[in-house]
């Protein structure tokens, strides 16, 4: 079977209605597998000598999440620098970026024939597309020039659809600019995720980045509220200028003042020259205030009067100066409750909020676990020089159904730990991450801690075993819940006490005193 005129036309016409990107990219490698019954296809964009998965077909879900530099994948490098259709041999020793990737792909199982179909635009490389299968002679059948046809064709639609989001960022910069700056899109911030919760911070970001409004992005702890900062800074007028980073809380509140408004020389013991605190570096550009719920109070009322009159003042002198900068505060806490309290200025709060970003829980982007899993395994490849890093279906599952209290962060550490313990593990350079690598288990298999409650969450001395003391009853509670929290990290003790929150040495001491048996 040749892929005819008819067939292109059909493709054509179905990548070029009215979907988004998202869709029409899946749709073109839908018809791609049908007609040319490969065993896997890929879309790939070209932007910064790496490969970036635009759509998938035939591979794991995590790849959609990875990024393939070219001079790591020859096979890549090669399509690259074509400049023309790519057939390689099915007895090539060039390395395949997909080995191992593709589902029900047995160990010794590797990929045979493979295809790579460049895609320009203005002779500019701006993709690719890959096409593998198992049987060496799978894509025979197909010419050369009806390969290319395929290419032509894809290349528009992805031409179209990233000139379509360059021109919606410049719209939005235009709406609050009369000298739009052209924002290069090797500049950009990548946020990864495709949940609409990520969709809809990432258009907000977009919309608020061209203004010169304040911005507190709101977050747990590890939702990536750094990278939303760097996003807003990039995609504005201030982009050629600093980016000032200050964390709040790793701020010791006796040079807490100094760090933020600078000192000038003999203002104070220990102060021995002239001194720019972070408002005078960031003159011009962004000070990214990280953990703002933690500034002490009488520097929120200082920071509130640069706010509003743009007035810097440091210690020691009593002139004063104009600087113009766009604050960037993140915190972790609810600073409404903060301010009840009595530990926030509520009018600093409102000079803050001009308008708040909420950074998402990965808890509640799930959807998004594949990708930036798919993302974190590929630089931990990188960083640890393996020739291969998959995940295999049951750690994905795994990483699926775990809560993840310490969001995006904790899935980082986690799989980077998990990496090493699996090449630590392996010795043929072909290295899978397992569920056994993992500190976690599945939330929903979590064993409940065990409990001295009763009926109604009441204290019954009868159900709380034979405890005839407090002395016994808090021994037993507390083997219990060992043996418990132990039994769900597979008998790992390191594991087990960093569950607990506790030193593994007190914790074997704990265990022996309560006669555990290890």
């Amino acid at each position: 079977m040749t892929l005819s005129q008819t067939e292109l036309t059909r493709i054509a016409l179905d990548i070029t209605s009215g979907l988004s990107n998202r869709d029409r990219f899946s749709r073109l490698l839908d018809i791609i597998r049908q007609n040319l019954n490969c065993d896997a296809a890929a879309l790939l964009a070209f932007q910064g000598q790496q490969f970036t998965p635009l759509a998938i077909n035939g591979l794991n879900e995590d790849v959609l999440g990875r990024r393939f530099l070219v001079e790591e994948h020859p096979r890549l490098e090669a399509i690259a620098r074509a400049g023309d259709i790519v057939r390689f041999p099915s007895d090539s020793e060039l390395p395949d970026p997909y080995d191992g990737l593709i589902p029900n792909q047995g160990d010794e199982l590797k990929v045979h024939a493979c295809i790579g179909l460049p895609l320009y635009a203005n002779e500019r490389l701006i993709g690719a597309i890959t096409i593998d299968g198992f049987d060496p002679q799978q894509f025979d059948r197909f010419t050369n020039s009806e390969l290319r046809n395929l290419s032509a064709i894809a290349s528009v639609s992805l031409n179209n659809a990233l000139m379509i989001d360059k021109l919606e960022k410049l719209a939005l910069e235009s709406q609050n600019s009369d000298s739009v700056m052209n924002v290069s899109m090797t500049d950009d911030v990548e946020m990864i995720g495709q949940s609409a919760n990520m969709q809809a911070l990432t258009h907000e970001i977009n919309v608020v980045a061209s203004t010169d409004l304040n911005v507190l992005i709101l977050g747990e702890t590890g939702t990536g509220k750094e990278l939303v900062a760097k996003a807003v800074h990039l995609g504005s007028e201030r982009k050629k200028s600093s980016l000032v980073y200050l964390n709040c809380a790793a701020l010791p509140e006796s040079i807490a003042e100094s760090e933020l408004f600078g000192h000038v020389k003999g203002a104070f013991t220990g102060a021995i020259s002239h001194r720019s605190g972070k408002f005078e570096l960031a003159d011009k550009g962004t000070l990214f205030l990280d953990e703002i719920g933690e500034l002490p109070l009488n520097l929120q009322a200082k920071l509130l009067r640069v706010l509003q009159y743009g007035d810097l003042q440091k210690i020691g002198d009593d002139r004063s100066r104009k600087v113009d900068v766009r604050i960037i505060a993140a915190t972790n806490k609810d600073l409404k409750q903060e301010i009840l309290a009595g530990n926030f200025r509520a009018d600093l709060y409102h000079r803050l909020s001009v308008f708040p970003l909420l950074v998402p829980a990965l808890r509640d982007r799930g959807e998004d676990i594949s990708l930036l899993s798919g993302y974190f395994v590929e630089r931990c490849r990188q960083k640890l020089g393996i020739t291969s890093l998959t995940l295999t279906p049951a750690s994905l599952h795994l990483l699926k159904q775990y809560q993840w209290p310490g969001n995006v962060r904790e899935l980082e550490h986690a799989l980077h730990r998990a990496a090493v313990l699996a090449k630590a593990q392996t010795s043929d350079g072909l290295t899978k991450i397992h569920p056994q690598h993992f500190d976690i288990v599945e939330s929903n298999s979590l064993p409940q801690p065990p409990s001295l409650l009763g009926k109604n969450n009441k204290f019954s001395p009868n159900e709380a075993s034979e405890a005839t003391s407090l002395k016994r009853a808090t021994d037993e509670f507390q083997a219990n819940f060992i043996l418990h929290t132990l039994s769900g990290h597979n008998g790992q003790w390191a594991a087990t006490a960093r569950a607990l929150k506790v030193d593994p040495g007190n914790l074997h001491r704990l265990a022996k005193r309560l006669e555990i048996k290890r």
